[in-house]
């Protein structure tokens, strides 16, 4: 007997699963509020030299605001006032001819600045003055970020593994809070900065093991389904933050927002039932049984448990030592897993760059910002919708390919539409974008098809690191365009394509049952009419 036998007496997709989904809803909705976050904190406003500095106490207190910025600030090549320098004193010629300014002596703003509040009420810019010189330091609180998520997707991937789903995603819950109310109340950038990379750290755990937790708990047919209802949860976020953005327009309160959710999510955790597969495959056969049992329960299923003793659970996964502690390192030791690793992580790396090569550069774009946000979040609905006819129609493998062949595309045409064309350049962009996350929706369900059981989370915890190495470095690419404006969408594209092409050298896990064991990687093969007694191999 196999787990997925298990799951069909007790039901692999009744209201047991239905209410695990639900009881997920709401600290994933939290995800993309973080992972965007900085879309909208680090934006910087319109901004000018504080002048007061020229206030002579004559004729300059007697000009109006129009006046004094006329003689006091030179004027850009595009007639708009320069937002980094000042002119040394006040050029009152220029009230009358300002047809040559050339030759006058313009500095570095000598007393700060002066910032446009209209659409902000405060970011990261007006509060620590990120602008001019210090304007890639806003770039840079992204990378700040998404080091904390990969670092979290390697520790919190091994200890899910090591300690089970549930305990580890209590821990991702608390921490995100903490750390996330910290640096909403900070005052010195330093601080600020660690407490955004260790509210990463945090996170990272809610991603990765909600969606393998609820992925372990449902049946063959049913795996895709589940995971683009998970998926569905990232959408509405992205949706949702635009107004939340809006309403909530100081970076303090909204960086607070992001994680108030996070405290029912700490009160419904005591619902969520521990990954059964983890507890058989880690020799708690008891603690299964327990679970299983509530599954029945609550499917309505009960009769079955009388032949589901703790002694046949034992047999169910097959461990060769059962007392064994897996780690990373169990991903380079033996061939298939080897190359199963490799792969993955390319396809990762590939997803998340292109998809935050898109989704970070909001502000890009002559759209409004929070109509952009709005819209990227509203193109993915009818991109989950193709994933979950398609990835059961035509595979997995297929579906990962193309997706990210299409979100390149699309970054390789933008590179053509000229600036002025902001509506068009949004249009493609939102098509990029609904590719970008048809290929994320279908990796998350992908990769946890691929690990065995008792490596799931050790792998989507180094996947998971992949990936943010991919959206670390998405904004230090976004930074090239200063080098030269097309760059960075060349490197997106390249690394696109890059991830496509390793995509077709994964094997199909359409119809398969999950692996449990490494062994299982390794000496079982799957043929293109796989059935449900078949695992994915390499």
């Amino acid at each position: 007997m196999k787990f997925e036998n298990v799951l069909e007496e007790v039901n692999g997709f009744g209201r047991f699963q239905l209410r695990t989904i639900a009881l997920l809803v709401i600290p994933r909705v939290t995800l993309p509020f973080h992972f965007l976050l900085n879309n909208f904190i680090t934006v910087i406003p319109p901004h000018h030299c504080d002048i007061s500095s020229l206030d002579d106490g004559g004729l300059f207190r007697n000009l109006s605001l129009e006046e004094r910025l006329t003689v006091s600030i030179p004027v850009q090549q595009d007639g708009t006032p320069h937002s980094c320098q000042m002119f040394a004193e006040p050029q009152y010629h220029l009230l009358f001819n300002s047809s040559n300014i050339t030759d006058l002596l313009a500095v570095p703003c000598q007393n700060g600045w002066v910032y446009d509040n209209t659409t902000f009420k405060s970011t990261l810019a007006t509060q620590w003055d990120l602008v001019c010189d210090k304007r890639r330091m806003n770039r840079a609180m992204a990378t700040v970020f998404f080091m904390g998520v990969m670092a979290g997707a390697a520790l919190f991937g091994y200890l899910s593994d090591r300690f089970g789903r549930k305990r580890m995603l209590l821990v991702s819950y608390v921490a995100t809070i903490l750390f996330s109310f910290a640096s909403a109340f900070s005052y010195d950038f330093a601080v600020f900065a660690a407490m955004r990379f260790f509210t990463g750290l945090g996170i990272s755990g809610i991603s990765i093991i909600s969606l393998v937790l609820c992925v372990e708990w449902v049946d063959i047919k049913h795996r895709s389904t589940v995971s683009v209802l998970m998926s569905l949860d990232w959408s509405a976020g992205v949706t949702l933050l635009s107004a939340l953005a809006y309403f909530v327009n100081d970076w303090r309160y909204l960086t607070a927002a992001a994680s108030s959710p996070l405290f029912l999510a700490i009160i419904s955790w005591r619902w969520i039932p521990e990954s059964a597969r983890w507890l058989i495959s880690n020799g708690k056969v008891n603690s299964a049984h327990f679970y299983l049992g509530l599954c029945a329960k609550v499917n309505r299923r009960e009769e079955c448990m009388d032949d589901l003793k703790p002694e046949v659970l034992s047999k169910v996964i097959l461990v060769e030592n059962q007392s064994r502690k897996y780690s990373y390192l169990d991903l380079v030791r033996t061939p298939r897993m080897r190359r199963l690793a490799l792969l993955t992580g390319i396809v990762w790396f590939g997803v998340t760059c292109a998809y935050y090569g898109i989704s970070l550069n909001v502000a890009g774009f002559s759209a409004n910002i929070y109509l952009t946000q709005f819209i990227y979040g509203v193109v993915e609905i009818p991109a989950k919708a193709f994933v979950y006819f398609s990835v059961d129609k035509i595979g997995r493998r297929l579906n990962q390919a193309a997706f990210l062949f299409l979100a390149g595309l699309c970054i390789f045409c933008n590179m053509f539409i000229p600036q002025e064309r902001g509506n068009y350049r949004t249009a493609v962009e939102a098509v990029g974008k609904m590719f970008a996350e048809a290929a994320f929706t279908t990796v998350f369900l992908y990769t946890t098809e691929l690990y065995p059981t008792v490596m799931r989370q050790n792998g989507m915890g180094f996947c998971s690191f992949m990936a943010r190495v991919g959206v670390s470095v998405s904004p230090m690419i976004l930074i090239l365009e200063e080098l030269w404006v097309p760059l960075p969408s060349i490197i997106f594209v390249l690394v696109a394509f890059t991830g496509g092409l390793s995509a077709t050298f994964l094997p199909e896990t359409k119809n398969v049952r999950l692996p449990e064991t490494i062994e299982d990687v390794e000496h079982f093969r799957t043929q293109s009419n796989s059935t449900s007694d078949e695992v994915p191999s390499l």
